[in-house]
Order: structure tokens, then sequence, then C-alpha cells
């Protein structure tokens, strides 16, 4: 079983360790989540929209220290995981003014079309819904299921990686001091092999889940031998096309900030840069120049832009990939060797020669590495750009607009952001299609994500 602890990745040190729920605390934390919701369901929208205000407050006036927690459970930079914070504190307050619009009841036909003197559309919550929710964005993945799931009368229950423990302990915190009743939000300190406990106990009625293909195919199944609905959030390998119209300088600098993300471990990130061999020196030589000028070091340093990697394990993964792409035929046009000394680091790195006989190519790189191609035309960069098993999200870079909109309608993409560092909003829909998974989560289709969608006629 995987420890529960904080380890440090700029040290490689445990800084702490956790007892894991025995079989009957779990049992009791789920019973006083279905007796929460027995009542939490019947509170009224406005009431939850405070508690939810409030806990936007605790994560503004807090965010310094959730940010260091961050850091030191996962390695991502202090101003990143600062700005985490507050981008879920922004959420909170997007959900606590929008939620009642986003439940209120919706007239989708003219009663009398369907015979009724009255027909609407109800939304209700379901229940207790399970959250397995990945390292990466340790606080963020949480509440962009959590804000709109609470607001919707649901209650959580949450699964956190085991090595982020003491962001999942401050969640369940969170909440608890924002007002919200006690079982709202709870936090089950639990190893993988407990899940299918959970997730097949009655009282649980969904589950969602951002992490890895095995884990989702794992929930999924048992999900569905259960009928429970799920969402899930699976890895991506993001294209990133240029074209000759674009602005290549400002392509370049957002290539090299979107690969470079959360030191490389985002799954909306670009990865695979596909670029018009009309423009493709000029940008290669500036992405190049922007992913070499980025400074690697201690994530608790201001002027740091890359910090280590999350585990060692996660640092050999990639430069596994890396190897065999060189051993295939790629080349290194910057970084791709780890630096001396401790700390689970690895430098921005970019390779150009990719082919489909390299695992590179059909597998998801999570660190700061760049695949680099060369295509002539949008029908070759859309090509190359949907000859992946994943679909999550996608950016174009060009100024024409018959260009544009072949890339909206043809990229096999969640997403689609062009001229733009492709991100997640709580305005917007967030999630996949085909191996980076199904559902949405952010917006009023997060929401009513996991509710019921009762159809009311009156005669």
């Amino acid at each position: 079983m995987t420890p529960i602890a904080t380890t440090n990745p700029t040290t490689g040190r445990v800084e702490k360790t956790f007892d894991a729920l025995t079989g009957e605390e779990i049992d009791r934390r789920i019973a006083r989540a279905a007796e929460t919701f027995a009542s939490y369901r019947t509170t009224r929208v406005e009431r939850r929209a405070e508690w939810m205000n409030a806990a936007a407050g605790i994560l503004d006036r807090e965010a310094e220290r959730i940010g260091a927690m961050l850091t030191t459970e996962m390695g991502k930079t202090l101003k990143a995981a600062v700005a985490e914070a507050r981008k879920c504190a922004t959420a909170c307050r997007f959900y606590a003014e929008h939620a009642a619009g986003f439940l209120a009841d919706r007239r989708p036909a003219d009663p009398a079309d369907v015979g009724a003197s009255n027909a609407y559309v109800r939304y209700q919550p379901l229940g207790p819904v399970l959250a397995v929710m990945p390292w990466n964005f340790p606080l963020w993945q949480v509440i962009r299921f959590a804000a709109p799931g609470l607001m919707a009368g649901n209650v959580g229950l949450l699964k956190h990686s085991s090595n982020v423990p003491q962001t999942a302990l401050f969640l369940e915190d969170l909440f608890r001091r924002a007002g919200f009743p006690e079982g709202a939000f709870q936090t089950l300190l639990i190893g993988s092999a407990e899940v299918e406990r959970v997730l097949r106990d009655p009282r649980v009625k969904a589950a969602t889940l951002t992490g890895s293909e095995p884990a989702g195919r794992s929930v999924a199944s048992i999900a569905g031998d259960e009928i429970k609905p799920t969402v899930l959030e699976l890895g991506g390998s993001d294209p990133f096309v240029v074209m000759p119209s674009a602005d290549i300088g400002a392509a370049a600098r957002t290539a090299a900030e979107s690969r470079c993300l959360n030191n490389g471990q985002s799954c909306i990130s670009a990865k695979r840069f596909i670029v018009d061999i009309g423009c493709a020196d000029e940008f290669e030589r500036l992405f190049v120049g922007h992913m070499r000028a980025q400074r690697v070091g201690d994530p608790m340093d201001d002027a740091t832009d890359v910090g280590p990697l999350v585990s060692e394990r996660g640092r050999a993964e990639v430069e596994e990939l890396v190897a065999d792409a060189v051993a295939k035929g790629a080349t290194v046009l910057c970084g791709g060797r780890r630096p001396d000394g401790p700390g689970w680091f690895y430098p921005p790195t970019v390779l150009g020669g990719v082919t489909p006989e390299m695992r590179m190519y059909h597998e998801e790189v999570f660190g700061p590495v760049a695949s680099l191609f060369r295509v002539r035309g949008v029908c070759e960069a859309v090509e190359l750009a949907n000859a992946t098993g994943f679909g999550l999200g996608s950016n174009a870079w060009t100024r024409d607009d018959i260009e544009r909109e072949r890339f909206v309608r043809e990229l096999d993409a969640g997403q689609v952001f062009v001229n733009g560092k492709t991100t997640s909003y709580p305005e917007l829909p967030f999630g996949g299609v085909k191996r980076s998974g199904y559902g949405r989560e952010l917006s009023a289709d997060g929401l009513r994500a996991f509710c019921n969608t009762k159809a009311v006629w009156v005669g």
C-alpha cells in the first residue's frame, strides 16, 4: 500500500506521515454523509451560497499559507500555488452567485404541447458523491467538483492522492470553518484499494475521478456494475498548432509557458507542438530559446519558473520516455538531462524528429518535455493533432478566419483554445473525449452533472 505521507519533492524527505482510516472509521464517515444529506439537501440555496462565499474568503485570506502547503507537498512554485488558492476562491464565488439560476426550474416547451397545464424540469441532488482526486492541482481539482456539488445540495467524500494528505485535510476543514454542516464534505485518508469498498456502498450515489487511465477504468467499471453515474477526466496529449498567419512571437512565448506550467505536470498543457513548415524555423528558434530561459530551482523562490517533479518515480518515467525517443532517433534541441543534487528536478526539454515508433508519440509525458513536429498545411496539422487516443485540450494559433473555423470544427478535443493558452474557467465546461474521459465539470454542466434531471408534468 502506498504510504499516506507528505514527501517534499524539493528535498526528497518525508516530512509527515498519516494513518489510514480503519474499516469502521470509513463506515462511520459514509453514514455521517448519508445522514447529513437527508437534511442538507433541503437547505435553501441562498444559505449554501453564504457558506460558499465564506469558504472563498478563507481561501483568499490564507492564500500564502495554503500555497506554501501545496508547494511542500507536490513541488509547484509558490507563486503558482498561491494563484491556485485564489482561483479556487473565484470558483467558489462563481457558484455562490450562479447556482440558484443553474438550479432553477426550466420549462423546455409550452405545457400545452405536451397536454399539460404545467410542465417543467427540476434539478435535484443525488446524495453523497465520491471524489477521487490527483496531486497535480491538489486544491483546484477538488474545488471544481466540491463548489458546484455542494451548491447543488450533494455532499462530498474525498479520496485524495496519498502524497497530498495535508491538502486533503485542509479541504475538509475549509468547508467546516465556512459553516457547512458536519458531514457535508469529508476527507477519507484511505489507499486506492479501499475505493471499491466506498463506491459499492449503496449510500454513495455517484463518483467523479481525475487521474490516470487505469484508475478511470477501474472506477468506471465498478460504478457501471453498481449503475452509478460517473464523471472522468483522464490524461491528455494536447496539440499546439501554429500556422504562418499567427503571431509567432506570442505563440512561442505561450508555448513555453504552457509546457512548463505546473512543472510540466498539467493534463491540459500543450505537449505536442505542430508547426507549419512555413513558420517552423522561426517558431523553433524562439520556442527553444524560451524553454532554455526557464529557471529551474527552489519552488519557494519567486524567481523560479520550474520546480521539481512530484516524485522520484515521476521523474524516472519522464527520463524513460526521453531516452526511448533519443534511442530511436529523436533530436534533443534543449534540456534532456537531469541536474545533479537533491530533489526530483528535470529541465525544460524540446525534442525534434519524434516518430510513431517512439513511446512519446503515443503516451502523455508528465513533465516539462515538448515534442516538435513540422507539417504542411491545415490538413496535415489536423491529422497529426488527432492522431492520439487522447482528446482533452487543444490549441491553435492562426489569424486566418477559415483556418480558425477548421480547427474549431475538426480538432477532436473537449476544448479548443485559439490564439491563447489552454486553461479552465468556472464559466466554461471542462472535460474531454476519447481516452481523456467523459462528462463535464465547471459551468452549469458541472453543477448538473450529479443532479436528477426530473421531468414534472401537471395535468
